[in-house]
């Protein structure tokens, strides 16, 4: 094995590591909110609303997928349906007050533990940490 593909792996191996303890973690970020709760809000946050289906595009998500979600976000008050002003047809899933303090108290409870375990990586670090993620994702804007 030659070393970009050592290097591969050991990437791939960390990623799942990650991966486990972003998971693990989410049970504790809030009560009402599991990591895929916490993310489509944070998303819908971010983007001031957003249709269902563009939601299911974004995340590569099945559009009965996005659904399930969505019906018990709604049904635990976080997210509400609103008419788009430009079409009357379509609805636009935006934040409740609700959804939008559990969104906060989970943030909140998330930075701390990032806070915690980036506590000893000095600035430089912590910005090419924070670059490499976001060129891995391919930071685009969506």
């Amino acid at each position: 094995m030659n070393h970009r593909d050592e290097a591969l792996e050991t990437i791939q191996r960390e990623m799942t590591a990650f991966a486990r303890r972003a998971r693990a973690a989410a049970a504790h970020l809030h009560p009402e909110l599991s990591l895929v709760s916490y993310t489509l809000l944070s998303h819908l946050e971010t983007r001031q609303g957003m249709r269902a289906t563009d939601l299911a595009a974004h995340y590569l998500l099945d559009k009965s997928t996005i659904s399930r979600q969505i019906g018990a976000l709604e049904r635990s008050g976080l997210i509400e349906r609103r008419t788009a002003e430009d079409d009357h047809r379509v609805h636009v899933l935006h934040l409740t007050a609700g959804g939008k303090q559990a969104l906060d108290e989970a943030t909140e409870v998330r930075r701390a533990a990032y806070r915690e375990r980036l506590g000893d990586w000095d600035e430089a670090d912590l910005d090419r940490f924070a670059g490499y993620l976001l060129r891995y994702n391919g930071a685009d804007g969506n």
